[in-house]
């Protein structure tokens, strides 16, 4: 499908898109003021204190709920270089018991967060016994940020690079 929102053109590019030079910011970079708070909140989210592991986890079962095809094939790389095997990013679209309890916890949060948008409370009990307080809220945060992201992907039809 043609975008709804064209990307800028290479250009306009700030040095950050010139160094990132990927759709999701040409196009999010329409909205300057946006895109500035975005880059900081989205880059506070992938540098934060979750292990990259857990981080592209997420990431990715979020993508999958939300059908973001943009964001799977960007993090399938990333989640890659996290150490995230073919085989287990392709399990994440359908996770059973053969996951590491680690990674289940981190599957059950976007899968709670998808279907009931709230936590259970024995995810969240598992939660406190895992993670410190900053590493929960982070995690939810995540969470919803790509979810938000992948309505906004979705919604201005933002295409995946060549």
């Amino acid at each position: 499908m043609e975008p709804r929102v064209r990307p800028l053109p290479p250009e306009e590019w700030d040095g950050f898109i010139r160094a990132n030079p990927y759709n999701v910011f040409a196009t999010i970079a329409r909205h300057p003021k946006l895109y500035r708070a975005w880059l900081g909140f989205g880059g506070a989210l992938l540098d934060g204190t979750l292990p990259a592991r857990d981080r592209e986890l997420a990431i990715l079962r979020t993508a999958y709920h939300s059908r973001s095809a943009y964001e799977w094939a960007h993090h399938a790389r990333l989640g890659r270089e996290a150490g995230l095997t073919e085989l287990e990013i392709d399990s994440v679209r359908h996770p059973d018991a053969l996951w590491p309890v680690e990674d289940r916890l981190v599957l059950q949060v976007a899968d709670d967060l998808h279907y009931g948008g709230d936590l259970t409370d024995a995810t969240w009990a598992a939660l406190c016994d895992r993670y410190d307080e900053e590493g929960r809220i982070e995690l939810i945060m995540l969470v919803a940020h790509y979810r938000m992201l992948a309505l906004v992907l979705r919604t201005l039809r933002v295409a995946i690079e060549e």
